[in-house]
């Protein structure tokens, strides 16, 4: 793939030191904009590269391996594409998505840590309680959870994607029990045990002084105004919905592949930048009419706010297991899993060579010969990184 012309970097290093200036910006969101302006540069060291074939040269500057950086996510997410590789199983899966009303989405930003935990806590507890039950599934099932807070405009949106083999173990874990072909659960019950678990975790975090209420929130701070808040979210229908299933383990990669590191823009997405204002391209998906991509103008400032809201706290785990999958468990369930499942594994898992083209199409640019297309790129020199704001080194 062609680098983009325009980088969520270059807007930074053109915009950023004004905006700096005039916002008060938490420690988290300076590291996050400085670590995307330098990534890729002399700041950062780097080495020479020889082509093998050709002699042809160039200079491979570090990366900042920042996961808000766009540029930066390629290399963990080939890695963790060959862990996941070992883990798929030779079954249908399922895709669910679960997201929560404008009312809770405006908590969750002053709160991110504390809202986005029980975001994962209530979807963990709902899909194992619905598919533990006989009445749906009844069976233990496995999946991973991947946190995403913005949508196609860049605003605050948080919500999670889950990836669910279909099926799991029986209680007694003597058999494997499969879901119906193209169903997994019911979304509407989904929905509502969600929603429940949600606001009742969320209600235990404000009586236990966990959340925070400042500038148009502050009214929260009252336990009747807080409670008045979420009345009207108790007989609401919240938005739980299930994509169609892949048709099995190869199509999960394919998807994990271009999904699991995603950040808020990539920079293909941005379409230009002047003295005031950067453009990019958006899909309304609201409007199910249309689904043509558009063009949105934003203010520079406007835009680094939007793409600094979704700065997650230090540390914070946004691709979560659970139930099967979950680490601590993970490699001895999944051998019990594979003895029970009746279907050939050979019939459904992808090969090593499907896997192999992947994650090779993933970081072949790194590695490849951009003049010959023949040779492999080999390091031949290291050069020094410096201590901001220092001088780079000269590596003329």
């Amino acid at each position: 793939m062609p680098r983009p012309t325009l980088e969520v970097a270059d807007i930074f290093r053109e915009h950023g030191a004004v905006y700096r200036e005039t916002h008060s910006l938490p420690l988290e969101q300076l590291r996050v904009m400085r670590a995307i302006e330098v990534c890729r540069t002399a700041a950062l060291g780097g080495h020479v590269e020889q082509c093998g074939h050709c002699d042809y040269t160039r200079i491979a500057y570090n990366s900042c391996r920042n996961r808000h950086c766009p540029k930066c996510q390629n290399s963990d997410r080939a890695k963790w594409l060959e862990a996941r590789q070992a883990e798929l199983l030779p079954v249908e899966y399922f895709h669910v998505v679960f997201t929560v009303p404008e009312q809770i989405a405006q908590i969750a930003f002053y709160n991110k840590e504390v809202v986005c935990n029980i975001l994962f806590k209530a979807t963990a507890e709902t899909m194992l309680t619905l598919a533990a039950d006989p009445k749906h599934l009844g069976a233990g099932i496995g999946f991973f959870a991947i946190l995403h807070t913005w949508g196609q405009n860049l605003l605050h949106h948080p919500h999670l994607h889950c990836v669910v083999p279909g099926g799991g173990l029986s209680k007694d874990h003597e058999r494997w029990i499969s879901c119906r072909p193209g169903f997994f659960l019911p979304v509407r019950v989904l929905s509502r045990l969600f929603r429940s678990l949600f606001l009742e975790a969320l209600q235990a975090a404000f009586d236990e002084g966990k959340l925070n209420f400042v500038g148009d929130l502050e009214f929260l701070q009252t336990p009747k105004a807080f409670t008045a808040h979420l009345a009207p979210l108790r007989g609401a229908e919240w938005v739980v919905y299930a994509k169609p299933p892949f048709g099995g383990p190869q199509q999960v990669l394919a998807y994990l592949g271009r999904y699991t590191h995603r950040v808020a823009i990539s920079n293909q997405r941005l379409v230009s930048m002047n003295d005031d204002s950067v453009a990019f391209q958006w899909k309304d998906y609201r409007n199910k009419e249309s689904q043509e991509s558009k063009t949105m103008t934003l203010q520079a400032s406007e835009f680094i706010r939007r793409l600094l809201l979704h700065t997650l706290p230090s540390g914070f785990q946004r691709i979560r297991h659970y139930g099967f999958l979950a680490n601590v468990h993970r490699r001895a369930k999944l051998e019990l899993c594979r003895r029970l499942l009746t279907v050939p594994v050979t019939e459904l898992l992808p090969t090593p060579t499907d896997c192999q083209q992947l994650l090779q199409a993933i970081t072949e640019h790194t590695v490849r010969c951009p003049e010959c297309g023949v040779g492999t790129m080999v390091r031949i020199a290291v050069l020094p990184d410096y201590r901001w704001p220092a001088l780079p080194p000269n590596t003329s």
